[in-house]
């Protein structure tokens, strides 16, 4: 990818990888739902309606349906099968992937190793 990164970090607690800038909101988050067998992918923003999340990676590009999420801030919720090897794509893209949704800027995220562990962690 060409674009160059989203300013912030990871860091990772509490079974959540965070990306964002220190004190401010996370613009993005990877969680486990163990118990539904998937990893939920949240991106900051609001919309009104379910649409499409693209995920960008070296590998493969995938568009996932997105649902708001009761939350404040406001957020986007997609959800990936744990075993899903997009995450793998996520995971080991080289230097960044991105993640998509019409209406928001695009985030680009480095693959660090906070997204390594927290889908190795939920697996």
């Amino acid at each position: 990818m060409d674009a160059p990164a989203t300013p912030g970090d990871w860091s990772y607690g509490d079974g959540l990888a965070r990306f964002g800038e220190p004190g401010s909101p996370p613009l993005l988050v990877l969680r486990c739902d163990r118990t539904g067998g998937a990893i939920e992918i949240v991106r900051s923003g609001s919309a009104t309606a379910p649409l499409p999340m693209n995920v960008l990676t070296e590998f493969q590009d995938r568009s996932l349906d997105a649902v708001p999420a009761r939350s404040d801030p406001a957020s986007l919720v997609a959800r990936v099968p744990v075993q899903d090897p997009l995450l793998d794509a996520m995971a080991f893209s080289k230097g960044r992937f991105a993640i998509e949704v019409a209406g928001l800027p695009t985030l680009y995220a480095p693959s660090w190793a906070e997204v390594t562990r927290v889908i190795e962690d939920c697996r």
